[in-house]
Parts: structure tokens; sequence; C-alpha cells
């Protein structure tokens, strides 16, 4: 039993009346107290209300609504489809299909991924031995319905799940078709973390007098902690090196701005004996499928990613994420750092900033709505090898300390081989 977990006389989910196989699940999920996404937007979900969900990742989204959605599930018919999720890459599809098989573990419903860059076969095989969930991203999704593989007239719910993101990686059109093969359904639901003029527009459109609740939608998790390490870009691996070999750490998640980066960065620290996986574009899908479960079972202790490949990352033990690179949006960092610090854990966010990253520290410090610590690293030469343009700038600049200390120093560097 967890040091959080109610006595066996009862737990916290019992007030949402859920079925026993269910509930269940949840114990079986390790889940002892509902989030606040989960306390907000469950009850609405089980009145059948349309709901309009503001939470970033980590907290806890995918069974707000996956748990009603099991518990309409178990009365009605099985084997055929009555939920359609659509989220917008191979990752969250899977880890959202993972979270539907634990939760649901106990009962007779079933889930499918529908995804791309994999073959269709054991998808459509899955369709034909009957699914009550379908957990699709949306280009496969649509290649299956024109090739006559799901018919998508008997869904009940849909759910559209990071819906900034879909749009950002220009999805809206497939959406609008998806829409309109879904006529029946009853309700409706979409969550994002950010509420741009499209994605008004869009929940304006498809959801009914919808419900909304909205958690930390931009303000990263309070049990993050925060520090800036102001850096000439020439020194940033040798400073990642340093402190992953002086910083007590367990998963470390490292973000780089392209995809040719993270895979130089991931060769570069296994040849340095680290435990390290990269997870970028290029990659086949068993590939990422290999890094993602490596990195959630303990296989690698370091994952060096790019936005994109990292969304749907959902691994609860990520001590650290390492802005290797400054992200070009304010969400952007908010997503990243949104990996660690989960359900009350702590974690930390480290960046590494340059100087023409300035503008974007303080855009970041506006919504953190404080300064982010500056911090050196004790023992490291931050003159050495950098050109002069690129050594220390004068005060007015990130490289000015307004409270530099030392990086933290503990007994457990990063596992090597």
């Amino acid at each position: 039993m967890s040091d959080h977990q109610t006595a066996p006389g009862g737990s916290p989910f019992d007030a949402f009346n859920l079925d026993s196989r269910i509930r269940a699940g949840i114990v079986d999920a390790g889940y002892t107290i509902p989030t606040p996404i989960q306390e907000q937007a469950i009850p609405f979900v089980l009145e059948g209300r349309d709901v309009l969900g503001l939470a970033m990742t980590g907290t806890g989204k995918t069974a707000a609504f996956m748990l009603p959605i099991l518990q309409r599930l178990t009365r009605g018919p099985l084997r055929r489809p009555r939920v359609l999720i659509v989220a917008p890459t191979r990752e969250l599809a899977e880890q959202i299909n993972e979270t539907a098989a634990v939760l649901g573990r106990h009962t007779k419903i079933r889930s499918a991924a529908i995804y791309g860059g994999v073959g269709k076969g054991p998808q459509v095989a899955a369709i034909k031995r009957g699914t009550e969930i379908l957990v699709a991203c949306p280009g496969r999704l649509l290649d299956h319905i024109g090739a006559g593989d799901i018919d998508l007239s008997t869904i009940e719910v849909l759910v559209l799940d990071e819906a900034d993101r879909m749009l950002d990686m220009g999805f809206l059109p497939d959406i609008k078709r998806i829409l309109r093969y879904v006529p029946n359904r009853e309700q409706t639901m979409l969550f994002s973390a950010t509420m741009p003029a499209d994605i008004r527009g869009l929940a304006d459109a498809i959801l009914r007098d919808p419900e909304t609740v909205q958690v930390d939608v931009i303000a990263p998790a309070k049990t993050v902690s925060h520090a800036l390490y102001p850096v000439p870009e020439t020194l940033k691996s040798k400073l990642l090196h340093a402190m992953l070999e002086e910083t007590r750490t367990s998963r470390v998640l490292v973000f780089t701005r392209t995809k040719h980066r993270a895979k130089r960065l991931a060769a570069d620290l296994d040849k340095r004996g680290y435990r390290v996986a990269a997870l970028q574009g290029n990659m086949t899908q068993n590939r990422r499928q290999e890094a993602m479960n490596g990195f959630k079972g303990g296989k690698y202790d370091i994952l060096v990613a790019t936005d994109i490949a990292a969304r749907g990352i959902d691994v609860s033990e990520i001590s650290h994420v390492v802005n290797y690179d400054m992200p070009d949006t304010v969400d952007a960092y908010t997503h990243r750092i949104g990996r660690t610090g989960r359900a009350a854990a702590t974690g930390q966010a480290v960046t590494f900033a340059v100087q023409d990253d300035e503008t974007m520290v303080r855009d970041i410090e506006r919504v953190l709505g404080k300064p982010i610590e500056r911090r050196r690293m004790e023992g490291f030469d931050y003159g050495a090898f950098a050109p002069e343009s690129q050594r220390p700038a004068p005060k007015k600049s990130v490289y000015r300390s307004r409270s530099f200390h030392g990086a933290e120093r503990g007994g457990l560097p990063a596992q090597r081989r």
C-alpha cells in the first residue's frame, strides 16, 4: 500500500460510484487520490455532459475522461466501436491505450490503438475482433475509414486530446473530416493545454453547452523547481556531462531543438557509458517504441528527445528535465517540464541559456510570476573553448548572476552501464 493509499475501508475514488471492476483497475494503476482535473471532470463526464478541459500534460487528464468512459461501457453492447479518442502522436495514442487497458483490466472492455508508422494488419485484426474504444491518430484513422476497415457510425463518445498540438501539426482539416463520420455521437470532449482562437472556435463548433474544467493551463506544476544555467553554445555538452556526473538523478529527460542534435547528443552520452536513448521523428515506430519502453522500464536512465517526439511520455520517475536548447515558445517550456514533478512528486527543470535566449527567458519568467534562479556549476570552466563573442556578457544579460549557486551535489550520479 502506498503511503498515500486510503485505508481498506474506502478510497477517495469511491465518491464517483464507479463499477467495482473499474475500482479494481484504479488500484492496479496505483491511483490513490484524484487529481484536480479528475475531481472536476469525472462527475460531468459521468452525467454525459460535453466537456472542455484545459489542462497541461501530467495533470491526470487521461484518467479524467477514461474512468467515466469505462463506466459508460459497462452498460450497453460490447464488441463494436462506441468511443473514439483522437490524439496527435503515436506515443500519446499508445499511452492512452495502455491507460484504458490497465483501468479496464477487470472488465471485458477492449481498446485498440490506431496510428501510422506500423503495419495496418494487426490494427485491422483488432478492429475485426471487436473493440469498444478506438484511440487513433488522424491520418491513419482516415486511411482505415477510406479502406472500409472502420465504421464509426456507432460511436457514442468523441474525445479530442491535446487539441492544440493537433492544430499545431496541421491536423485541423483531418479533424473536420473525422467529425463527419461520427454523426451519432452523444457526448464530445475536447482537452487542450492552451486556448488560442482556433481552439476556441473548434470548441464552439463541436461542443454543446459544455462544462469547462480548468487546471493550471499555463503555470507549471508547483512541485517543479526551475534553474537557468547561462552557458555558451559551445560548452553545452560539457556542462551536461559535468552536471550528470555531479547531480543526484533518477530518470533524466533532455530536450533538443532538432532531430539531428538529439541523435548526436544521445550518441555522445552513449560513448561516455550512460544508459541513453534518443527519441526523434526520423526513427521507425518500432525504434521509437523501444526507446520509450526502455526509458519507462529502466533500461535507459536518459532520454534525449525533440518536442513532438516526446509528446505522450508518461514516466513518473523523471527527476530532471534538461532544456539543452531553449524551447521556441512558453507553451513548449510548460509541456516539457510537465514531464517531471508529477502527482505531487518533486522535480527539477534545468535550462541551458545562451545570450540569444534572453527574450524567451523573460517570457517564461512572466508566466512563472517570478525570476528563474541563475546558477553556475562549481568547478566548471565557463571560459574554456568559448569564442570571445560567446563568453559571459556584462550585466543586463541572462548571464548576469542574480543568485548563482553551484549545482546540487549528491551521491548518485546518473547510472552508467
